[in-house]
């Protein structure tokens, strides 16, 4: 073939063509927008158009090609046909549809141009033929290394491509394939979008399901039909981990024609997909069940169903905890794509968030109920239960302020050490929060819990805003229950004060009156012994035992006397004052009897502050309590008197070696029928330790015992702080 020289001014005609198809190629180009995705065929059109133009006496086409496939789409087919050039009738092909082993497929291979008339092995297509085509030109349209179609120039004069008609075609060549991918790239992100948007509608069903059902069992149902729904799954089921953390439990099962589904309890450590899943954590897409090593551990949910993919995805919440294990079969292989996982792991984040609400809800109307019955540190000790359980902890405690501002241990669950981990407030396996009262800036305690030391990625994680709420709800609930005991306790003190002074003003007017009568009656005793003294004085003096009886007899009536009305002076009106802790148990110590034996220290008295009391009663419960020691300890061992200062309170403690109390009577000692060791004494009236109970009660104070029945017993004395103590 001839190769035809082309005068300058023709060349600068063509350039200036090829410039303006150019320009006109790469605004087509740059107007295919999201509604023309699918529709690249104005910029191909443009580009044969200009082809033939640039290259006289030819006509052009233009295939896409999928690379994925490896074949050419027919549908897209765009040409432009030379004039002159009227189509030929062919028996044996009736379009130009590229050949199995054609000029097209091997240009694609090579990635490079191909001219027929420098490979003689070539034939040129017969449909083509048939019109007089002399030779062809196929160009490849490569992007980004990616084959996405072909360009044919057919000549039909005997000549070659000049250098300036290949190196325009180049340029026509670069515009198509970029044509091309970037109607394909529209088009795959206006696909992605439109999934993209799907499934968020599906998400936001999801939470929807969840926002509108009150059973846990419900919701998991709603989010198992959506699943299956969304991926085309046969059937599909839930199975949560039970408390004891051994065994997968089925909360919901789902799908189309089950005979007998497969749903008793599933062994964490066995062999089984979902396990397997749940040990590791992760999801798990198996596009042929029948492979290794599925086909070793596949557990079917139906015995009469056979199922050939499978996908599984674990239930874990924010903190790291394995709540359990969602879980889609299908009949087909490779039903499930990685999209499917992405989606279900969604629904699955969806259904932990639905077990957390629920389980968080039960727990709080479980507390809820304890405050109402419970004391509270039976509720503390079960919102620490459920600080573990809610939050997967492996401890918590509860410390609570004390009058001295220490913290101090009041309830746990797990291995707690009894002072509190402030060295650890900032560690990443501690969660602490302080219990505070709407109305007051002081705290009365601190929350905490403790997550085990799975290391540094999973604990940076464990601390999460859920974890934060959550133990922010179970704190409210211990600030209600401290708060609650203390308003108990101070309703039943002022009770308990109310009704005392009820009793003793009654009980004072009687004791008045039987005083009156008693000195009436027995005071006339010594009188009459002397005058019978003075009347038969000889008498009695040649006769001992009548003088001695009557001498004892006047003794006795007027101990009597003294004891009725020391006793019975308790039950008159207290006169409250300022009273110094120091000056009544030295006053104590000076009128009380006890054995030589018995060793008395005191300490920490001298600079308490006053308190608010009646002397005379404060120096008798101080008498009462050491001359029980002595009692309980059989004249011999060691009384020990100590103070402590708080911010409202002042304790004394009262404590002694002897064998102490036994906790079950910790409480019957201070009743008034209690036959304890107080009547052994000589001039008790046996009331015992109900005296020290009753008058601490009138003077507004408190007493309690702390004893193991072993080592002891302290008898802790607590009245109110006066406000001035100088």
């Amino acid at each position: 073939m001839e190769t035809k020289p082309l005068s300058p001014e023709i060349n600068e005609t063509k350039l200036l063509e090829v410039l303006a198809s150019l320009n006109q190629i790469s605004d087509a180009i740059n107007h295919i927008g999201p509604g023309d995705a699918n529709n690249s065929g104005v910029s191909l059109q443009l580009i044969v158009e200009s082809a033939i133009r640039v290259v006289p006496g030819s006509s052009a086409v233009i295939h896409t090609y999928d690379q994925a496939t490896g074949r050419f789409e027919a549908e897209s087919r765009v040409s432009a046909q030379a004039e002159g050039h009227a189509l030929a009738k062919n028996p044996e092909y009736s379009d130009d549809a590229p050949r199995p082993n054609g000029i097209g497929i091997r240009t694609i291979q090579r990635r490079h141009r191909t001219l027929s008339y420098e490979e003689l092995d070539l034939e040129i297509h017969p449909y083509h033929a048939a019109l007089g085509v002399n030779a062809v030109g196929c160009f490849p349209l490569i992007v980004a290394e990616q084959a996405v179609g072909i360009l044919y120039i057919y000549l039909y004069e005997k000549r070659e491509f000049t250098k300036l008609e290949q190196l325009m075609l180049d340029n026509f060549v670069n515009q198509a394939a970029m044509a091309i991918y970037h109607a394909r790239r529209l088009t795959g992100v206006h696909r992605d979008l439109a999934r993209k948007e799907e499934e968020l509608s599906r998400l936001h069903r999801a939470g929807l399901i969840i926002s509108s059902r009150l059973r846990l069992e419900e919701t998991l149902e709603s989010i198992l039909q959506l699943a299956l729904e969304v991926t085309n799954a046969r059937y599909g089921i839930f199975r949560l981990l039970d408390k004891s953390g051994e065994y997968l439990i089925t909360s919901a099962v789902g799908g189309s024609h089950m005979d007998k589904p497969l749903i008793e309890k599933m062994p964490l450590n066995g062999n089984s997909v979902m396990a397997h899943a749940a040990r590791t954590r992760q999801p798990v897409l198996i596009p042929d069940l029948r492979a290794e090593p599925w086909s070793q551990i596949y557990y079917p949910l139906d015995s009469g169903l056979k199922m050939l993919s499978e996908l599984a995805v674990p239930l874990v919440n924010s903190s790291g905890r394995l709540e359990g294990v969602l879980n889609l079969e299908s009949p087909h292989v490779g039903a499930f794509s990685e999209d499917d996982s992405h989606m279900l792991q969604s629904l699955a984040t969806h259904a932990v968030t639905a077990i957390q609400e629920v389980r968080l809800l039960d727990a709080l109307q479980e507390a809820a109920q304890l405050l109402i019955s419970q004391p509270s540190l039976k509720v503390l000790d079960q919102l620490c239960v459920m600080a573990n359980d809610l939050l997967n902890s492996s401890s918590s405690a509860i410390w609570l302020d004390d009058e001295q501002g220490q913290l101090k241990l009041a309830s746990s669950n797990g291995e707690i050490q009894s002072d509190v981990p402030i060295s650890e407030v900032d560690s990443p396996n501690v969660l602490l929060l302080l219990l505070l009262t709407g109305g007051d800036t002081k705290a009365l305690g601190m929350f905490g819990v403790f997550y085990p030391d799975t290391g540094a990625r999973e604990a940076r994680s464990a601390k999460s805003e859920w974890d934060k709420k959550v133990l922010a709800c179970l704190a409210n609930y211990a600030v209600l229950a401290v708060q609650n005991e203390s308003h108990q306790q101070a309703l039943r003190t002022s009770q308990e004060q109310h009704w005392t002074a009820e009793t003793f003003a009654a009980v004072g007017d009687i004791s008045a009156n039987l005083l009156h009568n008693m000195n009436n009656k027995v005071g006339v005793i010594p009188v009459r012994i002397q005058a019978i003294q003075d009347k038969y004085r000889q008498t009695l003096e040649s006769d001992s035992y009548l003088t001695k009886s009557l001498s004892e007899i006047e003794r006795s009536a007027m101990e009597a006397m003294q004891i009725v009305q020391e006793n019975l002076s308790h039950l008159r009106p207290i006169r409250m004052e300022k009273v110094r802790i120091a000056s009544c148990v030295s006053d104590a110590l000076h009128t009380v009897q006890v054995s030589a034996d018995i060793h008395i220290t005191v300490d920490d008295l001298d600079d308490l502050p006053m308190v608010i009391a009646g002397g005379q009663s404060l120096t008798f419960v101080f008498k009462n309590l050491i001359e029980n020691a002595n009692v309980a300890m059989n004249g011999s061992g060691n009384i020990n008197i100590r103070g402590l200062a708080g911010s409202q309170w002042v304790e004394v403690s009262v404590i002694d070696n002897g064998p102490g109390v036994s906790p079950e009577l910790h409480n019957q000692i201070f009743e008034l029928n209690f036959s304890g060791r107080a009547g052994a004494q000589p001039g008790k009236l046996g009331f015992g330790l109900w005296w020290v109970k009753t008058l601490m009660t009138r003077l507004g104070g408190s007493v309690v015992v702390e004893s193991d029945g072993q080592h002891g017993a302290a008898f802790i004395l607590r009245l109110p702080r006066a406000e001035d103590s100088a």
